[in-house]
Formats: structure tokens, sequence, C-alpha cells
């Protein structure tokens, strides 16, 4: 019997040192990473985005990595308009139009629900937004200072409205229209800049890009070189000053030359699909001129505007094959004329700028300028200059720009085209109707990359760089961005020289005969939803879904981000809350990135948990600790400063 006890006790010995043997074994193997760095992880192969079926309300979709939450189409008024920018506030997107503005409550991000579709036609309607003031762009001729329906016939008139409407919104639901501020080439849009130092004032700045409007019209205004008039509205912006208090009392406060001596940019030939167009065209006798030193089909509107100019000059009010062929010969001596009188020559640099980011908090500005990217310092809001210009034979016309959050580097968008055309087709060069990535060093850009959407699109589809904005996912630079028909994405620019797609919804063209313009105006990020207004459908609402390029945790830490108001042009500067979210971000990044040994994440993620699941002074204390090792552990990692800011936000939330 003894001989049998002895002989079980020694098999649970035994059974105890494999098992401890086992452990010890199990605890010296490597713990393998589970999160793949970015650039390995695989696409969509093949990519769902290309041939997609043609719908406007019942195209057909795809999604990948987003989650779409809701779309709902435009007002009765506003439907067979385009939908154009956006703004917010509060629980409020606030979406221009070319006949007026819609305000949609958006509380409930999957039934969004229109409380103000304001009728008051523009081209553009671009939106601004602070405080209880709605400001509103207004550039094209039809545009009336009564927001009349009936357009302004005459060509000088007392009631056209070119410039900044101004409406008092203290009320949301019934918007009041108290004033506004005229400019001599109107306003393509508008950049709002809250000065960080001065809450009396907040600042427009007004890019203009219609020709100049007669004197006659607006006094003061005029149409010569620079050299010729010293205040010719060419070659300028307009900085408008509004008093809060009393916004009726808005002016134009400066009008600074930011273009000075600068030479036409360099600039890149057609597209293969378009020089086969030119040339069937030119086989069909079509009027064909060089526009900004690129060949183009004169037709419609333009073509007919010259064909009475002919016409009007020999008496006659009906043009006649004779002027036909008079303007074949002499199209290309009128166009250049005419260009030349809008302070277009090809021997200059451009006149004026179509967008304006402003950064305030790091007191600097991104000015899409046609043919340029300028980079200009805003510290005295009223007085801005530029440090830097750049620009690139890739691009074809400068349009919207948008910084990372420390404000190292900043990204342009080329709309090649304008908008309405078709330049993601397969032939399309990925460098030319795409973003360009720049790295601000010493007050001067560096260019590090191109990044463009890299679906092919059809020749009904108007598809090129558009507007987007910065996702606040803490340790990164990632953008949601709008590409017209080629739908929406969002990517990764951290290592600025190798963007990564990340994400990205796309419908079919509204037509598969026909190219009509629709898509993704712009699309932003607000308080943790990503809102899109689609040219020809309405609003579109999507939230971020985690996947093998962001866990979470990243998402999580960046919807502790709330802001109360948001205009993309006037961007704001992100601060993250101390969170366990945001301490478990940034431990996914190291992992992701592999700057720390798997076994030291593990055994700060236990103790994050343990801490998360305790409070008071246990709490604290475990904290404490947990930051303390992280400040150890920073010299042996490949991130010094991401272990830093994890040990400063444990020791936040010790303190809480």
């Amino acid at each position: 019997m003894k001989s049998f006890y002895v002989q079980a006790v020694l098999i649970i010995i035994a059974l105890g040192l494999i098992s401890c043997a086992s452990s010890e074994r199990g605890h010296d193997q490597a713990v393998e990473p589970t999160l793949q760095p970015i650039h390995e992880i695989p696409f969509p192969d093949p990519d769902p985005r290309v041939g997609l079926g043609a719908g406007l309300f019942d195209a057909e979709e795809t999604i990948w990595n987003m989650k779409m939450l809701s779309t709902t189409p435009s007002p009765e008024d506003f439907i067979g308009s385009w939908n154009t920018d956006l703004a917010f506030k509060d629980n409020y997107a606030i979406q221009g139009s070319y006949n007026g503005f819609v305000i949609w409550d958006i509380s409930n991000p999957e039934a969004p629900e229109v409380v103000v579709d304001f009728l008051c036609p523009a081209s553009q309607s671009d939106v601004s937004v602070y405080g209880d003031l709605l400001f509103v762009s207004g550039e094209g001729l039809g545009g009336r200072l009564d927001c009349g329906t009936e357009g302004v016939p005459s060509a000088v008139s007392e009631d056209r409205l070119r410039g900044i409407r101004i409406f008092d919104i203290s009320d949301i639901r019934n918007p009041q229209y108290i004033s506004n501020v005229q400019t001599c080439r109107g306003s393509h849009t508008n950049s709002l800049l809250v000065d960080p130092n001065d809450d009396e004032y907040v600042y427009i700045y007004v890019s203009g890009s219609a020709p100049v409007r007669p004197d006659a019209e607006l006094p003061g205004c005029s149409d010569a070189f620079p050299e010729d008039d010293p205040d010719s509205a060419l070659f300028r912006i307009e900085v408008i000053q509004v008093p809060v208090a009393n916004p009726e009392a808005a002016r134009i406060v400066s009008s600074p030359r930011i273009f000075d001596d600068l030479e036409a940019p360099p600039t890149h030939g057609l597209a293969p699909e378009d020089l086969a167009e030119i040339e069937r065209a030119r086989e069909e006798g079509a009027f064909i001129a060089e526009v900004m030193g690129v060949e183009r089909v004169i037709s419609g509107g333009w073509l007919n505007q010259f064909l009475s100019q002919v016409a009007r000059e020999e008496g006659r009010t009906t043009p006649t094959a004779a002027d036909s062929l008079y303007l074949r010969e002499n199209l290309q001596d009128m166009i250049d004329e005419m260009m030349a009188s809008r302070g277009r020559g090809l021997d200059r640099g451009p006149n004026q700028c179509h967008d304006i980011t402003l950064y305030p908090e790091v007191g600097l500005a991104g000015g899409a300028c046609e043919g340029y990217g300028l980079l200009i310092d805003i510290t005295d809001p009223a007085n801005p200059f530029r440090l830097d210009a750049v620009a690139d034979s890739n691009f074809a016309y400068w349009h919207s720009a948008t910084f990372n959050n420390d404000g190292t580097t900043v990204i342009f968008t080329d709309e090649w085209g304008g908008g309405t055309q078709p330049k993601c087709r397969e032939t399309d060069p990925m460098e030319w109707g795409a973003n360009a990535i720049y790295s601000i060093e010493d007050g001067k850009m560096v260019f590090q990359s191109y990044f463009k959407m890299p679906a092919p699109q059809t020749n009904t589809e108007n598809c090129v760089a558009h507007n987007g904005s910065l996702i606040p996912v803490p340790g990164r630079d990632i953008m949601v961005q709008g590409w017209y028909q080629g739908g929406v994405n969002i990517f990764d620019f951290t290592d600025a020289a190798n963007p990564v797609e990340m994400a990205f919804h796309d419908r079919g063209p509204i037509s598969a005969e026909s190219l009509e313009t629709a898509g993704s105006w712009s699309i932003y990020w607000y308080n943790g939803l990503l809102i899109n207004s689609e040219i020809a459908r309405g609003l579109d609402i999507f939230d971020m879904i985690p996947s093998e390029f962001i866990t979470e945790n990243e998402i999580a830490a960046s919807k502790t981000v709330v802001l109360d108001y948001f205009n993309p042009q006037g961007q704001p500067m992100f601060h993250w809350p101390a969170s366990f979210a945001l301490v478990r971000a940034y431990m996914d990044q190291l992992e992701r990135n592999r700057e720390l040994d798997m076994q030291t994440l593990t055994r700060f993620r236990t103790e994050l948990t343990r801490a998360e699941r305790t409070n008071g002074s246990q709490r604290a204390q475990i904290l404490t600790r947990l930051a303390e090792d992280f400040e150890t552990a920073g010299p042996n990692s490949g991130n010094h400063d991401k272990l830093m800011k994890s040990a400063g936000v444990l020791m936040e939330l010790a303190e809480i």
C-alpha cells in the first residue's frame, strides 16, 4: 500500500514538473504580433469599384472598411441643383447648394432630418459658420441681394449679389438674412479664421475666380493689371473683418497681393484619351483653341458667345456663315485677348486662389491657387503674407489644402478638368488629378509623394481629387476625401512618402451613356461621423469600422474628440482627452509598427485592464507604476515619443 502512495506522489510531482516546464517554455516563447503593418495588408482584387451599374437613386454600390448609416435625398426644391460644401454646428450639418442651403439635423445619423431648406440661389453657396452666424458665398451673375429666383438679366444691376451673405442662425430653424459684403470678383469659396488671440472679430478670406464686375455696378472695381492700376481687383484676395457682436458692420479690411512675382507655372499636356478626342473633333470640323496652354474644343455657350461677338461687331444680331469663318480664323487671338483681360496671361502666375485652408493654431494657411500651392503666414489675420510657393507640371488646377494635425505636412488637391470631366480613366496618369503631399520644413514645402483614388472609372463619371478632412486618430495622419463620381475613400499619410488607402465607398455612374455631374463634392469627419455632400443625390452619413488598417481602440480614441462647430477650411487642432482608449490606441500602433516587443506590450495591456477594473487609490497606484514602466521602456523602443505620450496620459488618468 505504501508503495502505491509513493508512486502516486511521484507521478503527481512529475506531472507538476512537466506542467511547470511547459508553462516556462510557453513563457519563453516569443509572442507574435497580430496587427500587420499597413503597407503589408492586401487590397480587394479585383477592385469592386470597377464596373458598377448606373442609376440615380438605384446605382450599384460597393463599400469596404466603412459602414453606411444613411443616405437621404435632397428636399424637393434642391433636387436637380448641385449640392456643394458643408459646415457643422452642434448637431447640424449645413449643406450649400446652387439653390441656397439646407440645414440637416444629424442627431440620429441613421435618419437625418431637414430642418431648413433656404431657397436663395447663388453660385456656389460655399458655407462657413461661427457662433450664431452663417456665411454663404455668391459668385455667379444670377445671385440676387433679395435671394430671388428670377436671376439678374442685365449686365449692370444694383440687385446683384457677388460676395458674402451673412445670416443670423441664433434660431437655427429660422435663419435671418441680415447683411452682405460685396466684392469685385464675388466669392467662389470662403474660409473662416477665428483668431486665437482675439474673440471680438472673426475674419473671412474670400477667394473669387470670376471676371471683375464693372465699376458701374460696384465702385472701385478694376480689371487692369496691378502695374497699371495699383487698386486692381486682380492678383489679390479679400479679407473681411466681422465684428461678432455687430455682424452688420462687416467690411473688407485688406486685399493682400499674395501672388506677387510668381511666374507662369509648368503644365502638362492632354491625357491619351483627351488627345484622341481632340483629333476626332478636329476631323469633324470643331472649333479648337488653346486655353492656358492646353488645346480645348470650344463649343456650347462659349462658342455662341464668340459668334455673337463677331456678329455684333459687324452690325448683325444673328451670326452668319461669314461670321463663323471669321471666328475659325481668329478664335485663338480672341481667346488670348479674353484671358489677358481676366489677368490670365500665359507669362504670369495665378491671379486668384480657388480655396484657402486656414490653420490659425499653427499660424499657417495653405492656398490652393490655380497654378501654385502657397504656404501663407496668417499670424496677423488681417495681413497674411506668402512664405513659400510650389508649382508642379503634374498639377493642372490647385484646388484645396489640408494640414496634418501638428502642421508639419500639407496635402494639396488637383482638380484637373474642373470637376466635371472624367479624369480617373484607366489610361489617365496617376499623378494627374491627384493629391500632392508636402512636408513643411523651415517654412518651405518639400514634396513627398502623390496619392490618387486607384480604381479606374468610366468616361461617364466625373472624377478627380476633391474635398476632405483629417480624421482625428491619435498618433496617425488619416484623411477622408471625396472624388466626385470616384466615390469617397480614407487613406493614411503618416508616412508622407508612402500613403495607403484604407477604406472606400463608391456608386456606379448616374448614366452609362452620357456624362452627368454627380458624386462626392466633399466628405468630412465631424464628431465621430463621416458626412458626405453628394452633388446629385443628397446627404450620406458613414461610420468608421475596425479593420486590419485601424483598430477599435483607435476609432474609440478618435471619437473622444468633440467639436462645437467645424469649418473644414478653418482647420482646428485636435486635442484628445485622457482615456484608456487613447493609451490602447498608442499601444496598438506600437505593435503594428513593431516599435515595442510583444512581451512588454502584453504586460502593459494586462496592467491597463487591471487598472480599468479598479478605482480610487488602487487604480491610481497601478496607473502610476505603469506610467513609470512606459518611461523606462521608452529608450529601448522604436518610438520614444509615443511611449512618453502614453506615460503622460496614464498620469492624467491616475489623477482623475
